[in-house]
C-alpha cells in the first residue's frame, strides 16, 4: 500500500509522464478512509496491519473509534444490545477485552474435560468448583456469555466436547444470574411482588438456556387481554376495561362490570384460544412453566390461575390466590369493602375453563372437607413454594435419569433460596448430592446448618457427615483409569470399538458405544434381573456402554448389537462428554476416550471403511490427525 506523496515527475509503465500532482492514498479525507476501513472484507488483523503503515493511517484507524467500533459490531453483533446508540466508547480497548476474555473462556472449557471426564460417577454432573475460574477472570460478564454462545452456534458435527462442557457453564452462570434476581425480587415489598413476575423467574431458572423474559410473557398475556377487550367492545362499548391502558392500575369496582370481564375472559381464554388443564400428561414439568404454558395453551391449576389472575388484573378484576389442597384456586370476592367470610367469595379454577364454585362446592373436588384456613388467600412468596413443592415432587417421582436428577436439583436450589430453613429439603439437598457424588465440600456445610436449626437430625447428620468425609479423602487420591487395549489377548473377542453407531437387534434402537468390557461386570442381581442367562453366551461374552438415542444410557451384550445399515447422529445429551465430532458415518472420539481406549480409534475407521465404503486410504490418515487435534484454538494476534 503507498504511503508517501509522489515529488517529481517519473515516467508511468506505459512511457506516459506521470502528474506531480496524483494524491495517494493517505491523501483521501479521514471520512472516505474510515469509510474504506469498513469494508466486511477487512478483519481485525488487517486493520493492525494497516495501522502500522504510518502515522496517517493509525491515525484514522484509531482516531475517532470508527473503525474498531464497525470491527466489534461486525464479529459480536450480539452485543450490541449492551451499548447505546452513537455511545462513545474506547472501541479498540473493548475489542481487546472482548478478544482475551473469547482466549481465556477457549482455555478454560477445553482444561474442564481433562480434569473431570472420569471425576463424576453420575451422567451428566459436573463438579460446581469447575466454574469458579470463569468467575475469577474479572472480566465483564456479557463478555464470558458471548463467548460461550459463539461456541455453542459453531459447527454443529464439530467440537462437541467443547459445546459439551461450554452449556455446561453457560447453564451455571445463568443460574447463578437468576437466583440473584430471584433474592432482589423477594426482598422487594409484598405488594410489589407479582405472581407473574416471580413465576418467570422459576421458569428461567429451571430452563436458564431458553430466551426467556418477563417482558415477552408480558407481551403475550397483553395480546390476550387485547382480545378480552375486543369481545367487551362488542357486548358494552363504555365499559372501563378497555380504557385501560398498559401499566395503568385501574380497579373496576361495579360487580356487574367485574362479572362481564370475568365472562369476556374465559371465553377468550378457554373457547377461542383453546387452554386447557392437562389432565392426561399431569406430572410434566412443562406444565409449570409459563412459557410452555403459554406456548402450549396447557397447564395445571397453579400455573392457570398465574396467568388467569394476572389477566384479571391487566383489565381491572382483583382476583386472589388460594392455596387449597391438591387443586389451586383463585377467589373473588363479592362484597363491596372486602370480607374475610369464606362464603362471600366465589372460587374460580382455571384448571376447569374458569369454571365458578362456591365454598361448598371446592371440596367436591377433593373428595373431602376442609378447615376454613384453606380458603384464605396466599402472598406472591407462597404462590412460589406451591409451585416449586410441584416440581420437587416430580422431580422425586423421576426414573433416576439425569433429567429428573436435574430437575430435583433445580427446584431444591429455588425452594432453599425461598425457605433456606426448611430442614426437610436441606436434609434431601445433602442426600442428593451425596448420592450424585458431587459437591462434598458443600454437602459439609448443608449439614452444618441442618444441626444449627434441628439438632434432633444428628444421626442422619452423622452417617452423612461420615461419608462425604471419605468421599473428600478419596478425591485426593483418584484412581488412574483402566487402559483396555484391543490387542491384549483378553480383548480378543471384542468385536466393535468406540465411536461405532450401532442398531440393538432386539430392542431396536440407535446408539453409539462409548465403551466396553470383555465380559459382564454387572452384579449377580443386575444379570438375574435382566435375563442375561437368556442370551446364547450369558454374561461371558463383550458388554458395551452406548449412548441411546432416547437420551438414556445402556449396558448392551455383544450377540446384541449390529452396526447401523444408515449411520445418523445419536441425539444424546452426553455425545459430547466422549466424542469431538460426527464424521457422517461414525463420531470421533476425544481425547480423554482416546486415553482409555487407545487402539479403538484405528479399529472404527478400519471398520467404517469396510462397512460403508466412502472412506479412501489417504482419508484415514487423515482422520487420524485430525483425532489427535481436537477442538484447538489459535488466537489470532493483536
Amino acid at each position: 500500500m503507498a504511503t508517501s506523496v509522489a515529488v517529481e515527475r517519473q515516467p508511468s509503465l506505459n512511457g506516459i509522464i506521470s502528474d506531480p500532482q496524483t494524491k495517494n492514498l493517505t491523501d483521501l479525507p479521514t471520512e472516505l478512509l474510515e469509510h474504506i476501513l469498513c469494508f466486511p472484507v477487512l478483519k481485525h488483523v488487517d486493520i493492525c496491519n494497516v495501522s502500522c503503515c504510518c502515522k496517517r493511517l493509525h491515525d484514522v484507524c484509531h482516531g475517532r473509534g470508527k473503525v474498531w467500533g464497525h470491527q466489534y459490531k461486525l464479529r459480536w453483533p450480539r452485543l450490541q444490545r449492551f451499548y447505546r446508540q452513537n455511545e462513545c466508547c474506547d472501541w479498540l480497548r473493548e475489542y481487546k477485552t472482548r478478544h482475551r476474555v473469547g482466549i481465556q473462556i477457549q482455555r478454560t472449557v477445553e482444561s474442564i474435560s481433562k480434569r473431570f471426564f472420569t471425576e463424576v460417577p453420575c451422567v451428566g454432573q459436573v463438579l460446581g468448583d469447575s466454574f469458579a475460574e470463569i468467575e475469577s477472570l474479572g472480566m465483564p460478564e456479557h463478555f464470558c456469555e458471548d463467548e460461550l454462545l459463539f461456541i455453542l452456534n459453531s459447527d454443529k458435527r464439530k467440537s462437541l466436547t467443547l459445546k459439551y462442557y461450554a452449556k455446561k457453564i453457560l447453564y451455571f452462570l445463568r443460574q447463578q444470574n437468576i437466583l440473584k434476581s430471584l433474592k432482589r425480587f423477594l426482598e422487594q415489598p409484598v405488594e410489589q411482588q407479582s405472581a407473574l413476575g416471580g413465576a418467570v423467574l422459576v421458569d428461567q431458572y429451571c430452563n436458564p438456556l431458553t430466551d426467556l423474559t418477563l417482558s415477552s410473557i408480558s407481551a403475550q398475556l397483553d395480546e390476550i387481554a387485547d382480545k378480552v377487550k375486543k369481545m367487551l367492545r362488542i357486548k358494552n362499548p363504555s365499559h372501563p376495561s378497555i380504557r385501560i391502558a398498559q401499566g395503568d392500575c385501574l380497579v373496576v369496582e361495579d360487580f356487574e362490570l367485574q362479572r362481564q370481564v370475568v365472562c369476556a375472559l374465559n371465553s377468550v381464554l378457554y373457547e377461542q384460544l383453546q387452554f386447557k388443564g392437562n389432565e392426561f400428561d399431569y406430572y410434566n414439568p412443562l406444565n409449570s412453566y409459563i412459557h410452555q404454558v403459554l406456548q402450549r395453551r396447557t397447564g395445571i391449576p397453579i400455573s392457570l390461575s398465574v396467568l388467569y389472575m394476572t389477566l384479571a388484573r391487566k383489565l381491572g378484576v382483583q382476583l386472589e390466590p388460594v392455596n387449597f389442597p391438591n387443586h389451586f384456586l383463585l377467589r373473588w370476592c363479592q362484597k363491596p369493602r372486602g370480607s374475610e367470610d369464606i362464603y362471600d367469595f366465589v372460587y374460580i379454577d382455571a384448571f376447569g375453563k374458569g369454571k365458578q364454585l362456591t365454598a361448598k362446592e371446592c371440596e367436591y373436588l377433593i373428595g373431602h372437607q376442609v378447615t376454613a384456613d384453606y380458603y384464605n388467600a396466599i402472598s406472591t412468596t407462597e404462590v412460589l413454594l406451591r409451585m416449586v413443592g410441584n416440581l420437587l415432587n416430580i422431580g422425586k417421582r423421576g426414573e433416576g435419569n439425569e433429567k429428573s436428577y436435574q430437575l430435583l436439583r433445580d427446584s431444591l436450589d429455588l425452594y432453599l433460596t425461598i425457605n433456606p430453613d426448611n430442614v426437610q429439603y436441606l436434609l434431601l439437598q445433602a442426600r442428593l448430592y451425596f448420592h450424585l457424588g458431587i459437591w462434598p465440600e458443600k454437602v459439609l456445610d448443608i449439614l452444618q446448618h441442618i444441626q444449627a436449626l434441628d439438632p434432633s437430625q444428628h444421626g442422619a447428620v452423622g452417617y452423612l457427615v461420615q461419608h462425604t468425609l471419605e468421599h473428600i479423602q478419596h478425591k485426593k487420591h483418584p484412581v488412574t483409569p483402566e487402559v483396555k487395549k484391543r490387542s491384549a489377548p483378553e480383548h480378543l473377542e471384542v468385536q466393535y470399538s468406540v465411536g461405532l453407531i450401532m442398531k440393538h437387534k432386539r430392542s431396536g434402537y440407535n446408539c453409539v458405544i462409548y465403551g466396553w468390557d470383555p465380559k459382564c461386570t454387572m452384579s449377580q442381581e443386575w444379570i438375574t434381573t435382566m435375563r442375561v442367562h437368556q442370551l446364547s453366551n450369558g454374561a461371558n461374552q463383550p458388554f458395551f456402554n452406548v449412548l441411546v438415542q432416547d437420551g438414556t444410557c445402556r449396558y448392551a451384550a455383544q450377540e446384541n448389537l449390529e452396526p447401523h445399515s444408515a449411520p445418523l447422529e445419536i441425539g444424546h445429551p452426553e455425545v459430547g462428554r466422549y466424542f469431538s465430532e460426527f464424521a457422517d458415518t461414525h463420531y470421533a472420539a476425544n481425547e480423554e476416550l482416546q486415553t482409555r481406549y487407545p487402539e479403538d480409534m484405528v479399529e472404527t475407521l478400519g471398520t467404517v471403511q469396510e462397512l460403508y465404503h466412502r472412506l479412501t486410504p489417504g482419508c484415514v490418515n487423515q482422520d487420524q490427525a485430525s483425532a489427535t487435534d481436537q477442538n484447538d484454538h489459535q488466537a489470532m494476534p493483536m
